[in-house]
Protein backbone atom coordinates (compact mmCIF):
# COMPACT_ATOMS: atom_id res chain seq x y z
CA UNK A 1 0.00 0.00 0.00
CA UNK A 2 2.70 2.13 0.72
CA UNK A 3 4.02 2.07 -2.54
CA UNK A 4 1.00 2.40 -4.47
CA UNK A 5 1.21 5.87 -2.25
CA UNK A 6 4.34 6.59 -3.27
CA UNK A 7 3.65 6.08 -7.06
CA UNK A 8 0.61 8.41 -6.83
CA UNK A 9 2.39 10.85 -5.04
CA UNK A 10 5.51 10.64 -7.69
CA UNK A 11 2.75 10.41 -10.81
CA UNK A 12 0.92 13.68 -9.13
CA UNK A 13 4.03 15.64 -9.10
CA UNK A 14 5.56 14.55 -12.59
CA UNK A 15 1.22 15.61 -13.72
CA UNK A 16 2.23 19.14 -11.81
CA UNK A 17 5.30 19.56 -13.38
CA UNK A 18 4.38 18.80 -16.76
CA UNK A 19 1.07 20.85 -15.99
CA UNK A 20 3.42 23.82 -15.17
CA UNK A 21 5.87 23.00 -18.15
CA UNK A 22 2.80 23.04 -20.71
CA UNK A 23 1.59 26.10 -19.29
CA UNK A 24 5.00 28.14 -19.70
CA UNK A 25 5.35 27.22 -23.27
CA UNK A 26 1.73 27.72 -24.40
CA UNK A 27 2.08 30.80 -22.69
CA UNK A 28 6.07 31.60 -23.96
CA UNK A 29 4.18 30.81 -27.61
CA UNK A 30 1.04 33.22 -26.64
CA UNK A 31 3.43 35.87 -25.76
CA UNK A 32 5.58 35.60 -28.80
CA UNK A 33 2.62 35.47 -31.76
CA UNK A 34 1.05 38.26 -29.69
CA UNK A 35 4.35 40.31 -30.02
CA UNK A 36 4.62 39.32 -33.62
CA UNK A 37 1.55 40.26 -34.24
CA UNK A 38 1.54 43.56 -32.90
CA UNK A 39 4.39 43.99 -34.97
CA UNK A 40 3.04 43.24 -38.15
CA UNK A 41 0.02 45.32 -37.25
CA UNK A 42 1.34 48.48 -36.92
CA UNK A 43 0.51 51.07 -39.09
CA UNK A 44 2.84 52.40 -41.10
CA UNK A 45 4.34 56.00 -41.03
CA UNK A 46 3.99 57.99 -44.40
CA UNK A 47 7.07 60.03 -45.37
CA UNK A 48 6.45 62.02 -48.36
CA UNK A 49 8.99 64.67 -50.10
CA UNK A 50 8.19 68.38 -50.15
CA UNK A 51 8.26 70.03 -53.23
CA UNK A 52 8.50 73.58 -54.04
CA UNK A 53 8.79 74.53 -58.46
CA UNK A 54 11.14 75.69 -59.18
CA UNK A 55 13.64 73.75 -56.63
CA UNK A 56 17.09 75.04 -56.57
CA UNK A 57 18.36 72.38 -54.56
CA UNK A 58 17.22 69.83 -57.20
CA UNK A 59 20.75 69.92 -58.98
CA UNK A 60 22.46 68.78 -56.04
CA UNK A 61 20.64 65.73 -54.88
CA UNK A 62 18.64 67.47 -52.13
CA UNK A 63 15.35 67.40 -50.25
CA UNK A 64 13.82 70.75 -49.31
CA UNK A 65 12.35 68.18 -46.74
CA UNK A 66 10.35 65.53 -45.65
CA UNK A 67 7.03 65.17 -44.29
CA UNK A 68 7.27 62.49 -41.52
CA UNK A 69 3.18 61.62 -40.53
CA UNK A 70 2.72 64.55 -38.59
CA UNK A 71 6.53 65.74 -38.76
CA UNK A 72 8.16 67.92 -41.66
CA UNK A 73 12.00 68.04 -41.59
CA UNK A 74 13.39 71.31 -43.55
CA UNK A 75 16.95 71.49 -45.05
CA UNK A 76 18.81 74.34 -44.50
CA UNK A 77 17.57 77.46 -46.08
CA UNK A 78 19.54 80.03 -47.27
CA UNK A 79 19.31 83.52 -49.19
CA UNK A 80 18.87 81.72 -52.66
CA UNK A 81 16.09 82.44 -55.30
CA UNK A 82 14.25 80.65 -57.10
CA UNK A 83 16.82 80.65 -60.11
CA UNK A 84 20.05 79.35 -57.64
CA UNK A 85 21.53 82.78 -57.32
CA UNK A 86 22.31 83.87 -53.68
CA UNK A 87 21.18 87.39 -53.42
CA UNK A 88 22.32 90.21 -50.27
CA UNK A 89 26.25 89.32 -51.29
CA UNK A 90 28.13 90.87 -48.18
CA UNK A 91 24.41 92.09 -46.48
CA UNK A 92 23.32 90.07 -43.63
CA UNK A 93 19.97 91.38 -43.39
CA UNK A 94 18.87 90.67 -46.58
CA UNK A 95 19.93 87.33 -46.88
CA UNK A 96 18.35 86.31 -43.27
CA UNK A 97 15.37 87.92 -44.77
CA UNK A 98 15.70 85.60 -47.32
CA UNK A 99 16.03 82.47 -45.61
CA UNK A 100 13.53 82.62 -43.07
CA UNK A 101 10.77 83.71 -46.47
CA UNK A 102 12.80 80.51 -47.73
CA UNK A 103 11.81 78.25 -44.89
CA UNK A 104 8.12 79.92 -45.26
CA UNK A 105 7.65 78.63 -48.31
CA UNK A 106 8.59 74.62 -47.72
CA UNK A 107 7.02 74.93 -44.36
CA UNK A 108 3.79 75.81 -46.31
CA UNK A 109 4.45 73.54 -49.37
CA UNK A 110 4.58 70.32 -46.63
CA UNK A 111 1.31 71.80 -44.85
CA UNK A 112 2.96 73.49 -41.86
CA UNK A 113 4.22 77.48 -41.17
CA UNK A 114 6.39 79.14 -39.50
CA UNK A 115 3.82 79.30 -36.05
CA UNK A 116 4.22 75.14 -35.70
CA UNK A 117 8.12 75.11 -36.00
CA UNK A 118 9.16 73.14 -32.74
CA UNK A 119 13.07 73.32 -33.67
CA UNK A 120 15.12 75.31 -35.57
CA UNK A 121 18.95 75.56 -36.29
CA UNK A 122 20.70 78.48 -37.19
CA UNK A 123 24.14 78.56 -39.05
CA UNK A 124 25.71 81.80 -38.89
CA UNK A 125 29.37 82.78 -40.58
CA UNK A 126 29.59 85.52 -37.53
CA UNK A 127 28.27 85.35 -33.96
CA UNK A 128 28.47 88.69 -34.60
CA UNK A 129 24.99 88.83 -35.85
CA UNK A 130 23.26 87.07 -33.17
CA UNK A 131 21.64 90.14 -31.95
CA UNK A 132 19.82 90.54 -35.32
CA UNK A 133 18.55 87.00 -35.16
CA UNK A 134 16.79 87.08 -31.34
CA UNK A 135 15.24 89.99 -33.42
CA UNK A 136 14.48 88.00 -36.09
CA UNK A 137 13.46 84.88 -34.59
CA UNK A 138 10.72 87.86 -32.79
CA UNK A 139 9.40 88.98 -36.42
CA UNK A 140 9.17 85.45 -38.00
CA UNK A 141 7.92 83.03 -35.13
CA UNK A 142 5.68 83.27 -31.97
CA UNK A 143 5.83 81.93 -28.63
CA UNK A 144 6.42 79.53 -27.25
CA UNK A 145 9.25 80.17 -29.77
CA UNK A 146 11.11 77.00 -31.29
CA UNK A 147 13.64 75.31 -29.69
CA UNK A 148 17.02 76.43 -31.16
CA UNK A 149 20.60 76.09 -31.95
CA UNK A 150 22.54 78.57 -32.75
CA UNK A 151 26.71 78.40 -34.04
CA UNK A 152 29.01 79.97 -36.11
CA UNK A 153 30.61 77.95 -39.18
CA UNK A 154 33.69 78.49 -41.00
CA UNK A 155 31.47 78.51 -44.37
CA UNK A 156 28.08 77.57 -45.84
CA UNK A 157 27.54 76.10 -49.56
CA UNK A 158 29.14 79.16 -50.81
CA UNK A 159 31.83 81.67 -48.91
CA UNK A 160 29.26 84.22 -49.73
CA UNK A 161 26.15 82.98 -47.53
CA UNK A 162 25.95 84.20 -44.44
CA UNK A 163 23.09 82.29 -42.97
CA UNK A 164 21.62 79.31 -43.07
CA UNK A 165 18.01 77.78 -41.45
CA UNK A 166 16.46 74.14 -40.57
CA UNK A 167 13.78 73.09 -38.68
CA UNK A 168 12.10 70.73 -37.77
CA UNK A 169 7.72 71.54 -37.85
CA UNK A 170 4.29 69.73 -37.00
CA UNK A 171 1.57 69.84 -39.78
CA UNK A 172 -0.96 72.60 -39.14
CA UNK A 173 -4.02 70.18 -38.78
CA UNK A 174 -2.49 68.92 -35.98
CA UNK A 175 -1.21 71.47 -33.85
CA UNK A 176 -2.74 72.04 -30.63
CA UNK A 177 -0.14 74.12 -28.43
CA UNK A 178 -0.97 73.51 -25.07
CA UNK A 179 -1.14 77.33 -22.91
Amino acid sequence: MKTIKQGIMKMSKLLIIGTLFSLCTITGKTFAQTNTSKTLNKEKMEISQIKITPDAYEPFHLAQGHRVGDLLFISGQTAIRDDGKLIGIGDFDAQAQKAFENLDKVLKAGGSSLKNVVKVTIMLRDMGNFNKIVKLRSKYFTAPYPADTIFEVSTLFSPDALIEIEAVAVADEVADWKK
